[in-house]
């Protein structure tokens, strides 16, 4: 079956992990699902691997609007999204609008901003508008938001407690590049102007389309959801697991199975592709027990998903 808008969103990874960011089309990748998804992307690592760049790069081959907030402990939440101001001209208020109202906005260490800016920029994701003075404003469709953090600095910082890590769809790292990669761009330096000359591989009608395929042809069938409600309810009777997948979790992991079986040219979802997805979508969303907590998440869920019995479809 031909899924409409497919090569187009494949040539997108194909390009950015050839050409601009090589060795990183696992992140790529993840990003797109979460784009097809409707969702928001979470990246942590640790500085100069490349967060920023892939943001960029992904805006530019997109075609899509790009804002930019660095996050600092004086951030406020009208510098992210907008203020009023009075326009002697005109004799009235007028609202101008922040960095919020782009297709795709990088948030840049989010937990640097104080938990009154987090929250304010999380429940403009979630609710896809923002109210100031009284006044709602619709954001831009499609909006993603990609938010870094670094996993190892804490001074200075404000960690996002669960419940708003659970807004984001997909937590993923960048990682180093394969040696040989890595000594190529050591050799040949940054790429940052580069990217700023890719030209949109997609046109906002395309997206717009690949996301509809993947929201109403692609068939989750009773097997494949029983599966997710297994993988769900077993990180929450995991003995290491304090509080386990929510069911905002499974609803993600489910379309998230859907946009990697887009991905893959198939119009129907198989476990496999829960498997690809489910440490990504579920990982941060898990807390440890106390006594726990020097594990790994994404480790404690992957012998989860490997301990579960894959049913046939």
């Amino acid at each position: 079956m031909k899924l409409n808008k497919r090569a187009e969103v494949l040539r997108v990874i194909d390009t950015l992990s050839g050409q601009y960011l090589k060795g990183k089309v696992r992140a790529i990748r993840l990003a797109v699902i979460t784009l097809l998804s409707g969702g928001h992307l979470l990246i942590e690592d640790i500085p100069g691997l490349g967060k920023t760049t892939l943001a960029l790069a992904l805006a530019r081959a997109l075609g899509l609007s790009f804002g930019r907030i660095q996050c600092t402990s004086d951030l406020l939440p009208s510098d992210i999204t907008g203020l009023s101001i009075f326009d002697r001209d005109e004799n009235r208020f007028r609202f101008i609008q922040g960095p919020i109202f782009n297709n795709i906005v990088l948030t840049d260490e989010i937990n640097r901003a104080m938990p009154k800016t987090q929250s304010a920029m999380l429940e403009a994701m979630e609710e896809r508008r923002v109210t100031v003075e009284g006044s709602t404003y619709p954001l831009p469709e499609p909006f993603l938001v990609i938010a870094t953090q670094n996993p190892v600095e804490q001074i200075g910082t404000y960690p996002l407690p669960e419940s708003q890590l659970d807004r984001f769809l997909i937590t993923t790292g960048v990682g180093y590049p394969p040696v040989e990669v890595e000594k190529s761009i050591i050799q040949t330096g940054s790429i940052r102007e580069e990217i700023r000359h890719i030209e949109a591989l997609l046109s906002l009608e395309d997206i717009t389309e690949a996301k509809r395929v993947v929201r109403e042809e692609i068939y989750l069938s009773a097997k494949v959801t029983d599966y997710i409600f297994a993988l769900v309810a077993a990180t929450r009777e995991h003995a290491f697991i304090l509080s386990g997948i929510s069911t905002r979790g499974g609803i993600n992991l489910a379309a998230a199975a859907r946009a990697a079986a887009y991905l893959e040219g198939r119009d129907y979802v198989v476990p496999e592709d829960v498997q690809t997805v489910a440490v990504a979508v579920g990982a941060h969303r898990l807390i440890l027990r106390p006594e726990q907590e020097g594990l790994g998440k994404e480790e404690v869920l992957q012998s989860i998903v490997k301990s579960l019995p894959v049913p046939l479809v």
